[in-house]
C-alpha cells in the first residue's frame, strides 16, 4: 500500500447513529483507503435516514482531553474536520490545531452548518469563530454552494458569483477551496487551488444513497492529499470515489439513505 498503512487520519466530528455520515463514515472512508483512522467526537446527534432530530454538542473539555490524549500517543499525519456544533468545540479545535510543533498535518475542513434536511448543526457564534479562526489553520475546505454562502456572506449562486466567493475565502484565508456540486442542478466540483479553477465534471446518479457524501468526499479527499497528491487530483480521485460508493450501495432505510464507503474493500476480497 505504498506505506499507507502507517498513515494515521483523524477525524473530528459528529456521531451519526445511522453510520452515514460523521465519524462513523469517515472511519469507513479511511479504512477503504489504506489509512488508519482515529476519532474525536465533537457533538451527538439523534438521526437516521429520514433527517435529524437532535444535537448534543459533547462536552468542550471533554473534547479538549480526547484530542490531547490521541496526539501524545498517535499523532496524526492528516485531520478531517466535520460537523462540531458549537462555539465552544470550535475553540477547542482551534487550540488544538493551534499548538502544533514542527511539521503539520494535512487538514481538511468540511464545513457542516445545516444538514441536508435543514436542521442547524452550528450556532452564529460557532459560525463566526470556524470562519474567523479556523478557516486560516486548514489546508483545503469544501463547502457545497449554501455553505459557501454562509462562509463568504454571498448570496449568488450562478458559477461568476461561486467563483468569486470562493476566491475570496481562498486569498483571505491562504487555503484551497473545493465547492462541491452534488445539491447543484449540474453536479460539476469547482476547485480553486494555487490560483487556478479547474472544473470536475459530475453526473447525477439515480440514487437515494446520497446521505454523507460531503463527508466521504472531504475524507477521501485528506487520503489522497497524504499521498502527496495535489488538490485537484485529490478532488477529482474523493468525487469518483464517492460517485462508486453510490452507484453501488445497498438501499437501506426510508429516506437519504448511507452509501457503500467499503466498495474498495469489498471489490478486492470478492477477486
Amino acid at each position: 500500500m505504498d506505506g499507507r498503512e502507517d498513515w494515521i487520519a483523524l477525524t473530528i466530528a459528529g456521531f451519526d447513529p445511522s453510520s452515514g455520515a460523521g465519524i462513523t463514515a469517515d472511519l469507513q472512508v479511511f479504512a477503504a483507503h489504506g489509512v488508519f483512522g482515529i476519532s474525536a467526537i465533537s457533538a451527538l446527534t439523534v438521526q437516521s435516514t429520514l433527517g435529524v432530530r437532535k444535537v448534543q454538542p459533547v462536552d468542550a473539555v471533554l473534547l479538549r482531553e480526547t484530542l490531547e490524549t490521541l496526539h501524545e500517543d498517535m499523532p496524526p499525519h492528516g485531520i478531517k474536520i466535520g460537523m462540531l456544533g458549537g462555539a465552544e468545540q470550535v475553540t477547542e479545535v482551534v487550540r488544538y490545531l493551534s499548538g502544533f510543533e514542527g511539521k503539520r498535518p494535512v487538514v481538511v475542513l468540511d464545513p457542516v452548518i445545516r444538514s441536508s434536511s435543514g436542521a442547524p448543526l452550528l450556532d452564529a457564534d460557532g459560525l463566526r469563530q470556524l470562519r474567523d479562526e479556523l478557516l486560516p489553520l486548514v489546508d483545503v475546505v469544501t463547502p457545497n454552494v449554501g455553505e459557501l454562502a454562509l462562509l463568504a456572506d454571498s448570496q449568488s449562486n450562478d458559477d461568476a458569483g461561486i467563483q468569486s466567493a470562493a476566491e475570496q475565502l481562498a486569498l483571505r484565508f491562504g487555503c484551497a477551496v473545493v465547492v462541491t456540486g452534488g445539491d447543484r442542478e449540474k453536479p460539476d466540483d469547482l476547485v480553486f487551488a494555487d490560483g487556478v479553477w479547474t472544473r470536475l465534471h459530475g453526473q447525477h446518479i439515480a440514487t437515494n444513497a446520497t446521505h454523507g457524501t460531503g463527508c466521504a468526499f472531504s475524507s477521501s479527499m485528506l487520503c489522497h492529499l497524504l499521498q502527496s497528491m495535489p488538490v485537484v487530483d485529490a478532488a477529482r480521485e474523493a468525487k469518483a470515489f464517492v460517485a462508486e460508493a453510490m452507484r453501488t450501495a445497498t438501499p437501506r432505510g426510508s429516506g437519504r439513505g448511507p452509501m457503500n464507503l467499503l466498495w474498495p474493500v469489498l471489490r478486492h476480497s470478492s477477486r
